[in-house]
């Protein structure tokens, strides 16, 4: 009996020579908060399930990630967060997008799948769900972060002038994780603020079943991070359980195929972090960066951002 755990913070990380010692020291507590937040459930016999929820969550609250409190800004100036869970065992999922208000998004994508029979609810809709299931709310200071609003106020004036950001963590930023639980099954959970000066309305690939997140006991959990539009024409999540199932490929092989081939070129810059169920982990990335960690029963933790 094992456990395996991943998690991410997003791709298209700060550049290295732009990372400074007191950031990168940063980063990797906040990773490590979020690896031990899952181990913790899984050490305890916890569901693969209820792990990724609680990684996740500590992502959500830690604001360097664009994810719950450090979501980045629409064109408007408002934030619309997106999140997604999937149960290995009987596919089972609940998603939402477009929210604002719960201080987890991804406990609301939960809450979803418990509490009804649908997969995915938007907006104000949605919301219901999280005050039926007493979900804690945050305000607008809440969830502010300066960086963020900063990015945002800076990409609003490159397009006024014509121009685009070559700084890829303005067009993706997600934070996510998969686990494999003692009992053999596995999950996905994925959580994100969406693009920076995204439409409003714009839903990417984080909530989209088999784009962003996806998870089967017959062949893999995934989530993913990156260009979320390829994401979700390319149905990167998906693609690498149908290359598993079909190809007779494994895990690592069928996950950096779908990254390094299909999503690269294509324009899909990003990653993924996927783990199938004997536990083995594949975290490609095909961007500078991803900030990530692992663990499994009885070896320390990792944490990695290059």
């Amino acid at each position: 009996m094992t456990y395996s755990l991943a998690i991410h913070g997003g791709a298209g990380t700060l550049l290295k020579r732009n990372m400074t010692p007191e950031k990168e020291a940063a980063y990797h507590a906040g990773l490590a908060r979020a690896v031990e937040a899952g181990e913790a459930v899984l050490r305890d016999g916890g569901s693969a399930v209820d792990a990724v929820v609680a990684s996740v969550c500590a992502l959500e609250d830690e604001p360097l990630f664009n994810a719950g409190r450090g979501a980045v800004y629409t064109s408007e100036g408002k934030q619309e967060m997106d999140a997604a869970v999937m149960d290995g065992r009987d596919r089972r999922a609940g998603s939402v997008a477009g929210v604002f208000g719960p201080k987890n998004p991804i406990r609301l994508a939960h809450a979803v799948m418990e509490r009804t029979e649908h997969v995915t609810l938007i907006g104000p809709n949605a919301l219901e769900i999280a005050q039926q299931a007493e979900l804690p709310f945050g305000d607008h200071d809440y969830f502010f972060t300066q960086s963020r609003w900063d990015a945002l106020q800076e990409t609003l004036e490159l397009r006024a002038r014509g121009e685009v950001s070559d700084d890829p963590a303005r067009r993706h930023g997600t934070v996510g994780a998969v686990a494999r639980d003692e009992a053999g099954n596995i999950a996905a959970a994925t959580s994100t603020g969406g693009m920076t000066a995204k439409a409003p309305g714009r839903m990417g690939d984080t909530p989209m079943i088999g784009a962003g997140t996806f998870a089967d006991n017959a062949t893999c959990a995934v989530s993913g991070t990156g260009h979320g539009e390829i994401f979700i024409r390319w149905n990167a999540a998906g693609e690498i359980a149908a290359r598993m199932r079909h190809a007779g490929e494994d895990l690592a092989t069928a996950a950096n195929h779908v990254v390094m081939q299909d999503l690269a070129n294509h324009d899909g810059s990003g990653g993924v972090i996927a783990v199938d169920p004997a536990g083995n982990i594949a975290m490609p990335f095909n961007s500078q960066g991803m900030y990530r960690g692992m663990v499994r029963k009885g070896l320390a933790p990792e944490t990695s951002i290059y």
